[in-house]
């Protein structure tokens, strides 16, 4: 396994671009594919997941041609996908696996979804309960693990209310609802992220939402377009951090999506007294887009809870990380979903923050990390001989970015995890650190 160093900073300097959003480039890519005529997406994300939803859509038959970050799909139509003679591999992707789901119990040909290890062991229960209930026939081992096997099936519209709040299940329900005659009726009980829901209005759904309802009318008919994808606020969230870590930082990030339901991190920066700003905010392709700038402050600190958590729940793991770095350090609490991500988020990084000397109190939906009141260091981290992120690219960027500030060396495993979100992460960031 692959060892990377991570040394000691002074600061960070200058300014960078972040890869587009992996959330809007799987949802762009998914209803290009399924338009009448060409699209093309600029910026598209370098994520492996996202790789992951082009591959799949290929062997349905969809023609996909990139050229680095610029995908251009020609569009097979609503009806138009083809069975695929192999399993459809979603790598370590939930957001393809569960989107998919919901794409594949509409057609008129059976599919298997599967993964890797990690994604083999993460619930799908909760999208499969929805499908089943439109008409859809899914086996899956013990009833909630991949691989899925999806019957095609002729699905007819429902009314559903979430139990809980997941952008992934409301999209996988909105993308079988547009198999369905009728109209699809959701509710969650929490605001999700709305990138499904604007991107079926611009490729020319019939869709409405209302506060936490969303109503969509099925058999639309689709058209292909020209399209960009922002910058991904989940990347850059780590690049903020370690302007907030380094003192003497001043960070400029352009192009950066804004959707209000991704920005609530932004508001909870600001709320700890990060002096962020945002500029030039303009809409594209129906979401917010602005540049970010941060120097570096001394944080107060903060809670998480209730439903600030599912608008925050990618980011979550590195605001925990800058805990020590606060005055009162960081409470996160109803977070339950992140003991089954890609790792048990909530176990690790209690474990790796340990190791670099933080005072962590592990909870059964969140932790607490004790900032520089409680411990009284001037330096809050020292360096760790082993930060093991359990495979999972969040928690390794998240503590690679905390062991910038420790005194003295830390030892990342297996740096490689990070290319499923962001391959260009240490790129990026050496671009920009000043030792």
């Amino acid at each position: 396994m692959a060892k990377k160093k991570i040394l000691p900073a002074h600061e960070v300097s200058g300014a960078i671009s972040i890869p587009g959003d992996k959330s809007i480039s799987h949802r762009l890519a998914i209803l290009a594919a399924l338009a009448e005529g060409p699209s093309e997406i600029a910026h598209y994300s370098s994520a492996e997941d996202c790789a992951r939803t082009l591959e799949c859509l290929r062997r349905m038959g969809v023609v996909i041609d990139r050229q680095q970050d610029l995908v251009r799909i020609g569009g097979v139509g609503l009806t138009g996908l083809r069975r695929s003679r192999r399993k459809l591999d979603a790598g370590n992707s939930g957001t393809t696996m569960r989107m998919l789901a919901g794409l594949l119990a509409g057609q008129n040909f059976d599919s298997t979804l599967t993964g890797d290890e990690s994604l083999r062991r993460r619930p799908m229960r909760r999208v499969i309960v929805p499908l089943e209930q439109m008409g859809a026939k899914i086996a899956a081992r013990e009833r909630q693990f991949a691989p899925l096997e999806i019957s095609g099936a002729v699905l007819k519209p429902i009314e559903y209310t979430l139990p809980k709040p997941s952008a992934q299940v409301k999209s996988a329900i909105l993308l079988a609802g547009m198999f369905a005659a009728g109209e699809t009726a959701l509710v969650e009980p929490v605001r999700t992220r709305d990138h499904t829901e604007i991107a079926l209005a611009e490729f020319g759904a019939s869709i409405a939402s209302n506060g936490k309802a969303v109503r969509l009318m099925g058999r639309p008919r689709l058209t292909g377009r020209q399209t960009s994808v922002p910058g991904d606020i989940s990347s850059a969230i780590f690049f903020l951090g370690a302007a907030l870590v380094l003192p003497g930082s001043e960070l400029f990030i352009g192009g950066v999506g804004l959707n209000p339901t991704r920005a609530a991190v932004l508001d909870f920066l600001v709320q700890m007294g990060a002096p962020v700003r945002i500029v030039n905010v303009q809409m594209q392709n129906g979401e917010l887009v602005g540049d970010l700038s941060i120097r570096h402050a001394l944080l107060e600190g903060g809670t998480i809870c209730g439903a600030s958590v599912a608008q925050m729940i990618d980011e979550l793991p590195m605001l925990a990380a800058l805990g020590p770095y606060t005055e009162r350090g960081i409470e996160i609490r109803d977070a339950g979903e992140l003991r089954v991500k890609e790792s048990d988020r909530i176990a690790a990084l209690a474990e790796n923050l340990r190791r670099m000397g933080a005072q962590v109190e592990e909870l059964p939906d969140g932790l607490r990390v004790a900032g520089r009141a409680a411990t009284g260091r001037t330096v809050p981290l020292r360096g760790a001989e082993i930060i093991d992120p359990r495979g999972d690219h969040r928690i390794a960027m998240a503590c690679t970015v905390a062991a910038l500030g420790a005194e003295g060396e830390s030892v990342l495993q297996d740096p490689g995890c990070i290319a499923v979100s962001f391959p260009e992460f240490f790129a990026t960031l050496e671009a920009v650190l000043k030792r």
